[in-house]
């Protein structure tokens, strides 16, 4: 009979009993459910499944239904994980547990985070399961993350000592062992000296010191595993270092049990292995504590008290007590220590932590200020706006967390295989010892043990398993440090694919603060009469070229009469009435729209698109009354960014509201292929449909705000901007400045960690390939060479190493630069900063 099991699930939206019903009705139509109670006072939903529950299937249901589950995330940091086969483990152990609907373990940052249903799972549940599956657990604390790096330094010094100690005990051993084989005179000294026997006892006394000491931690791990049928990586060491041990005890204190010719002793390799294998451990530590690094170099930029009024008193308190409200002050050289907008004073504020501008900003009041920046020779107080979690440093800081700890789709593959990767090697090594055994020469034994203690060694799945994490960890916090934030980690992947990338015109290619150009009236029109109202008209209007308009109204010191109507058509432009008069403002489709003949203007406006400035139509009362034509400058590095992307194999296409002949006129100067001209806003995604007709990718930049659609539609959305920018949801990957070459170096990055991790990959799947059957004794009947267990040891050591070294080379990826010699802003925004 099937077993029942419950699962229980908090409910969004839930009102009333009709919810209830729908919320029901909804769940008793998945498969294997038996009963179903809905209880809408507590917002709860428990089901009866007959088996093991689809959690997934529930979630989706009352996703459907208009209620949504609740959900957690948990992070935690995770010891004791060794190898890939670690990770696979942990993970398939989460997810079967019910009510758990995601898991993903990090091996290189030695992290998991879990997503489960809110009231049928709780922390506390999931922290015992992996500590009774071996891997003992504790909560993630972000406030001790810092202390991550001296953490895995403190591990490497600890390895170091041991691997220190077991080296001086397995020294004499060596040398007894090895220096006879090595120099026959040798073997005679000790024969005529303290005799052989002798030799024997004392190595193993040292290599019994050796295992139950330094080596003592791979059996506490190994041995429990391999009972609980999840062997890994200490499991090899201990099963190999062990058969060799006691096959040389054997043949130490009871000869006699073994077959005549294959007396010998091995315990060189047993506490050598132990030695190799921690010395690797021990490089493996340090390097891991470098992988962070970019991580806490966001951390330093937190301030760790704030001077805050309080009862008309100014006092100092840690930052995470401030609270959105409280009145800040700063003092000249203090890191601002959250968000805020200043109310009192001026001062300058190096923002290059955030825009990667070196020159600081002037702040007065009204003006933003960001936690982290840091304050110039003046004072000044402000409100705090957000803080904790909210501010945009912690923002940024958790988006370089999720990247470095996502899981890209080229990893799916490998986790497949070292999921049975030891327990193949373990076969593997079972069915080496019995063909040397059956087929072996004389003394078959010997020949047997060597082999199958040199296969358990040299598999090394702890290659295979840090071959991508690491290389996202270093990859995703280079970038954060030349700007680059990696929202979602597979946009990595998701980069190398894009065939196209497209560009939003204001505010990505040019500066988005455009100015006006031109205003010709037309005939019984005066330029300052239009000015006046189409000025009063933009001045309800946030767009850049309303602001650009204003500006000139304001240059010319110009009265805006007061607005009675007004109205924005989505598109098109604006209408207002104005001091009696109907005004329109907008492009030509506009006076198209509404019947209003151009008179000759279309001429102008089209010789004047053609030089790249962007044409408006003024109508009063019916009649049109002016053509204005507005400029966006282009940002300096747009067209060395077009030719950089050009270098690596894109196409580069261009998505406006602008005229075409405006479009086409700024395409043709800075080298764009494509240009998708006459866009309106809610058209961008369908001109994406376009681009990616015959199965291109693409990539699409926007601002982060107005595109959004576009830039959750595309296969990698970026977001340009700077500061607040770095919280839009619908962005793959944010670009903390507003200069272009951070697309370069989104991409570039890109290409630099996917080739990283392929080599990764190659060596620790090739190593395996071509190392395993050398040590099973491939090469003996052709050469009459077998590798030896030390050797393997060392090889499997190194293999490790050999991972990380090669990923922390993406530690030095260059930025782009936007003149020669010159980073481009971005390069120095983690850089630490003078002033404390």
């Amino acid at each position: 009979m099937t077993e029942n099991t419950q699962l229980r699930m908090t409910l969004q939206g839930m009102s009333c009993a009709g919810c209830a019903s729908r919320v029901d009705k909804a769940l008793r139509a998945l498969d294997g459910v038996r009963t179903v109670a809905v209880n809408p006072a507590t917002d709860t939903a428990l089901l009866t499944f007959a088996g093991t529950p689809d959690v997934a299937a529930a979630v989706a249901a009352v996703e459907k239904a208009g209620y949504p589950a609740r959900l957690r995330t948990l992070r935690m940091q995770v010891t004791g994980m060794s190898c890939a086969s670690c990770v696979g483990r942990l993970e398939r152990t989460f997810r079967a547990m019910p009510g758990v609907t995601a898991a993903q373990v990090n091996l290189a940052a030695e992290s998991a985070e879990v997503t489960y249903l809110e009231g049928q799972v709780t922390p506390d549940a999931l922290l015992r399961l992996a500590a009774n599956t071996g891997y003992p657990a504790r909560l993630d604390d972000p406030v001790a993350a810092p202390d991550t790096g001296q953490r895995k330094q403190a591990e490497a010094r600890t390895l170091s000592r041991q691997a220190l100690l077991a080296a001086l005990l397995a020294l004499p051993v060596f040398v007894l062992e090895m220096g006879g084989h090595a120099v026959p005179a040798f073997h005679h000294w000790i024969g005529q000296t303290i005799g052989h026997q002798t030799s024997w006892i004392l190595q193993f006394l040292l290599t019994s010191a050796v295992l139950a000491g330094p080596g003592r931690q791979f059996y506490a791990s190994g041995i429990p595993a391999l009972l609980r049928r999840a062997p890994d990586m200490n499991s090899l060491v201990a099963l190999g270092t062990f058969a060799a041990y006691a096959f040389s005890v054997i043949a130490t204190f009871f000869p006699g049990l073994l077959p005549p010719g294959t007396r010998a002793v091995y315990f060189e390799a047993a506490s050598v292995i132990v030695v190799l294998i921690l010395v690797g451990r021990s490089l493996e530590a340090r390097a891991k504590g470098r992988t962070g690094q970019a991580i806490r170099k966001l951390l330093k930029l937190q301030s760790r008290t704030a001077h805050v009024l309080r009862q008309g008193r100014t006092v100092e308190i840690d930052t995470d007590q401030v609270v959105t409200g409280d009145i800040l002050t700063v003092h000249p050289g203090e890191r601002i220590a959250v968000d805020g907008e200043v109310v009192q004073g001026h001062s300058y504020v190096d923002e290059s932590m955030i825009t990667g501008e070196p020159v600081p900003v002037a702040k007065t009041t009204g003006d933003p200020v960001t936690g982290g920046t840091v304050n110039g020779t003046g004072s000044f107080q402000f409100r705090a706006a957000r803080v904790g979690a909210d501010t945009t440093l912690a923002q940024i800081i958790r988006m370089v967390e999720q990247a470095q700890g996502a899981k890209l789709p080229i990893q799916g593959l490998v986790d497949r295989i070292t999921l049975w990767f030891v327990p193949a090697v373990l076969g593997l090594a079972l069915l080496t010892v019995v063909a040397w055994l059956v087929l072996g020469p004389a003394p078959a034994l010997s020949h047997a043990l060597v082999a199958g203690v040199a296969v358990l060694i040299i598999a090394c799945p702890c290659a295979m398993g840090l071959a991508t994490p690491v290389s996202i960890m270093v990859g995703t916090g280079r970038a954060a440090e030349i700007g680059v934030l990696f929202r979602k980690g597979d946009a990595l992947q998701g980069l190398q694919a894009a065939h196209v990338v497209a560009l939003d015109k204001t505010g990505t290619l040019t500066q988005g603060q455009p100015e006006l150009t031109e205003l010709i009236p037309a005939a019984g029109f005066q330029r300052d009469q239009v000015l006046a109202l189409t000025a009063a008209v933009e001045s309800r209007s946030e767009h850049p070229i309303a602001q650009a308009i204003l500006r000139a109204a304001q240059a010319a010191e110009i009265a805006l009469p007061e607005i009675e109507e007004f109205e924005s058509i989505t598109g098109y432009g604006l209408c207002a009435s104005v001091a009696g008069h109907r005004v329109l403002v907008g492009a030509d489709r506009l006076m198209h729209r509404e019947n209003v003949p151009l008179q000759g203007f279309q001429d102008k406006a089209s010789q004047l698109a053609a030089r790249g400035h962007t044409p408006l139509f003024v109508a009063i009362d019916g009649q049109i009354a002016a053509l204005i034509a507005v400029s966006d400058p282009l940002k300096p590095t747009s067209r060395q960014a077009i030719a950089a992307l050009h270098g690596m194999g894109l196409q580069v296409a261009m998505i406006t509201g602008d005229h075409r002949a405006t479009a086409q006129a700024i395409a043709d100067e800075i080298g764009i292929d494509q240009v998708i001209a006459e866009v309106l806003p809610d058209g961008k995604v369908a001109a994406l449909a376009d681009l990616a007709q015959g199965g291109r990718k693409v990539a699409f930049v926007g601002d982060g705000i107005n595109d959004a659609p576009a830039l959750a539609h595309a296969d990698v959305g970026i977001a340009i901007g700077s500061g607040t920018d770095v919280a839009i949801e619908a962005a793959d990957v944010v670009l903390m400045s507003g200069d272009l070459l951070g697309v370069v170096n989104a991409f570039d990055v890109s290409a630099r960690t996917m080739r990283n991790i392929r080599q990764n990959l190659f060596w620790a799947f090739g190593y395996n390939a071509a190392l395993i059957p050398v040590a099973a004794g491939l090469l003996y009947p052709a050469f009459g060479l077998m590798l030896s267990p030390v050797l393997a040891a060392a090889a499997m050591a190194l293999s490790s190493v050999f991972v990380l070294t090669n990923a922390l080379r993406l530690r030095l990826i260059p930025p782009a630069l936007s003149e020669p010699g010159e980073a481009s802003g971005a390069a120095a925004r983690l850089q630490p900063q003078a002033a404390e």
